[in-house]
């Protein structure tokens, strides 16, 4: 293993009972989360090809909270592979934010969560510019609010790529970026997901994906093979026989050589934090000390804590879900070092067709959210 770059260590002590990462990643999942009803109000948001992407603004019920200032910070949180804004990581984190006051955006992937139905093709790792469109779509409800995004793991890639095809452009009003275990060689996650273990998590990424392929299908029936292909056994064969050809990618391959962030990340140059824990048995650390980085990438590692598990022992947080603390570390220590805005914002901005900047329905319906 080759570091091409510094790597900071943050310490994480785990769970005396979770000590290894498959542990950490099952348990994350599955450990039950109490959260309580928050308002979540709906925004479609339209992006060039004709696909829909949905956010979801959370904000604290009136009773508990005073009316939240247009210019409070905001987070967007985006989801991993086959999530969607209802995944525990995601409602969990929402509520620990609009509990610290802040404005949370979450966003389903296209076909994901409340997404379905309002985009024809599949979520995938190249579809960066949908995040710019999130962006620049909360900088039009909200434009004097900074806004951080916090991604996971797919969710991660998918800013990488984003960021890397900005270059130093504004994206609304980002400001800094935390990605969590994020995808850097898709092709290297493939591989692993060929081996012993690796084929554990291929077969449940598979069981979540493929019902959501189906259910795809049968709302764009103009989409649908005829005849429907059985179920695939990898996940390489969901990338090559429906991703590549919808995303306009000549094979699976292909799609792994464009879409992954590793190569494009010396062209990032707006701040973004990567976390990644070095067991994690879901997306292998690898690739992120093999490849290089800009300056404005901060590298973080911890030795464990599997993939978004982070179940922690006994320690000073108020409860054992060590990751969601050191989110909210990670945006106040921004709040206190806010970086300077880019000089000539509406210069920039024009600029924002280049990055898939959305067209903002006017009817945004407040609903409540399951739980």
């Amino acid at each position: 293993m080759t570091m091409t770059h510094p790597v900071k260590k943050w310490n994480f002590r785990p769970h005396p009972l979770l000590a290894n990462g498959h542990l950490q990643s099952l348990f994350g999942v599955r450990w039950p989360t109490n959260v309580p009803p928050c308002v979540a109000k709906q925004h479609p948001v339209s992006l060039d090809d004709g696909d829909r992407v949905m956010l979801h603004e959370d904000f604290l019920p009136a009773a508990d909270s005073p009316m939240v200032a247009d210019n409070v910070p905001t987070v967007l949180l985006i989801h991993g592979l086959a999530g969607s804004y209802l995944s525990t990581y995601m409602r969990r984190t929402a509520h620990r934010l609009t509990q610290q006051g802040y404005r949370v955006f979450r966003m389903d992937m296209r076909g994901c969560g409340a997404g379905e139905g309002i985009a024809k093709l599949p979520p995938h790792c190249g579809q960066w510019a949908d995040v710019a469109a999130a962006l620049f779509h909360i900088a039009e409800l909200y434009p004097e609010a900074e806004t951080s995004v916090v991604a996971f793991s797919m969710g991660g890639s998918l800013t990488l790529n984003m960021l890397a095809e900005a270059g130093e452009m504004r994206v609304g009003n980002l400001q800094r970026s935390l990605v969590i275990c994020p995808p850097i060689d898709l092709a290297h996650v493939e591989q692993h997901f060929r081996t012993f273990w690796g084929r554990r998590y291929n077969n449940f990424f598979i069981g979540l994906i493929w019902p959501q392929i189906l259910r795809r299908w049968k709302l764009f029936p103009d989409l649908a093979p005829n005849p429907i292909p059985i179920r695939p056994k990898r996940l390489y064969d969901i990338d090559e026989l429906i991703v590549a050809p919808a995303g306009g990618f000549a094979s699976a391959q292909d799609y792994y050589q464009k879409a992954s962030p590793g190569p494009k990340l010396p062209s990032i140059k707006q701040p973004v934090t990567i976390l990644f824990s070095e067991d994690d048995p879901v997306v292998p650390v690898e690739p992120l000390f093999d490849s290089l980085h800009s300056s404005s990438i901060e590298t973080v590692t911890t030795h464990h804590g599997g993939h978004l598990g982070f179940l922690a022992g006994r320690n000073d947080d108020p409860d054992f879900r060590w990751l969601d603390w050191r989110i909210i570390e990670w945006l106040a220590e921004g709040q206190q070092t806010k970086p300077q805005a880019e000089s000539g914002k509406q210069k920039d901005q024009s600029h924002t067709s280049e990055l898939g900047r959305s067209r903002p329905h006017t009817h945004a319906t407040p609903q409540p959210q399951p739980r």
